[in-house]
């Protein structure tokens, strides 16, 4: 059984090993670079814990990892042109060290080369029901995005219709990387379902950290810019909830700040956080948190194998549910 740290070293050795330094350099290149760009590898890591459940040698399993991260990275390289993000893990985002142009083509590469990873793997009569779940995850990440878009211009955006977003764009590459990990391993169709679901719930756990961190983290150990959703008018769980349970006069005043662009960016940033605080915002989107933190746990629990085996999984949401980064 291996450790996090074990198959986070495995899995970076196997990523160097395959890097992307094809030519054309200027299509290749920006590839390399988000790969290279560090991260906690989560997506990857998970994939070879499911498959670590069930079977003692990961190797098979990394052609998967590989795909995973890929996509992963695709959909952050696309994402920050469209948030015209100027950050990604503390380092320039694509985009802005390359260009817009560069960014879309090479995101577009990266999705082309996930696949390529899948057909990898060396069981190939489970190649149907991987490739299966992997396109369902890719295209539910962008439903998600298109939801996220969507609610820039809703004025009506309910926290279901948000939670159900980062479910999409968020929660579901968690399953996905769980679900094709049991898959390899050929474990049961209730023990896939259980790990799935553990990774809907702590990715949707997670995401509502992030938008904690956001606002709250450390911009020293967060990487991205504290205030950043606020910036940019993003209806995040903390917006939604403020708007609930806030009076009319500080509803009214969020909605304002909402809809601004203030030269002072900073200004508007601190008075929203306020506002959260005055709400006491970031206890109740804790609670939440914690809410779907136990699901997890639950369904992790229902995982017919040996408990032991299964601690690492658990510290591992542990760990990440408490996290500053």
């Amino acid at each position: 059984m291996y450790s996090v740290a074990d198959l986070k070293t495995v899995y970076l050795d196997y990523m160097r090993a395959n890097p992307f330094t094809k030519e054309p350099k200027g299509l290749f290149e920006p590839v390399d670079y988000i790969m290279q760009l560090g991260g906690k590898r989560l997506r990857p890591i998970l994939v070879l814990m499911a498959y670590n459940l069930f079977e003692e040698e990961v190797s098979p399993a990394l052609p998967i990892a590989q795909a995973i991260e890929i996509f992963h990275n695709f959909s952050l390289v696309h994402d920050d042109i469209m948030d015209e993000a100027p950050l990604r893990r503390g380092q320039p985002t694509v985009h802005h060290k390359y260009d817009n142009n560069t960014g879309i083509l090479s995101g577009d590469v990266m999705l082309i080369y996930a696949y390529q990873y899948l057909l990898k793997i060396k069981e190939k009569d489970l190649l149907p029901d991987i490739i299966q779940e992997f396109t369902d995850v890719a295209e539910a990440v962008c439903v998600g995005q298109q939801y996220d878009m969507n609610f820039e211009t809703d004025e009506m955006v309910t926290i279901p219709a948000y939670l159900s977003m980062i479910e999409h764009k968020t929660a579901l590459l968690l399953v996905g990387a769980l679900k094709m990990g049991a898959i390899l391993a050929k474990t049961s169709p209730e023990n896939i379902h259980h790990l799935g679901e553990f990774g809907r719930n702590v990715g949707i756990a997670f995401q509502l950290q992030d938008d904690i961190l956001d606002t709250f983290g450390d911009p020293e150990k967060f990487g991205k810019r504290v205030g950043g959703d606020i910036v940019q008018n993003k209806k995040t769980f903390l917006v939604l909830k403020t708007q609930e349970v806030a009076d009319d006069i500080d509803k009214k005043r969020l909605k304002d700040l909402m809809a601004s662009y203030p030269a002072d960016e900073e200004q508007k940033i601190s008075e929203v956080r306020t506002l959260f605080q005055k709400n006491n915002i970031q206890k109740l989107a804790d609670s939440v948190k914690e809410t779907y933190q136990n699901k997890a746990m639950w369904h992790l629990d229902k995982v017919a194998v040996d408990p032991q085996r299964k601690n690492e999984l658990k510290t591992l949401a542990a760990v990440l549910l408490k996290r500053n980064t």
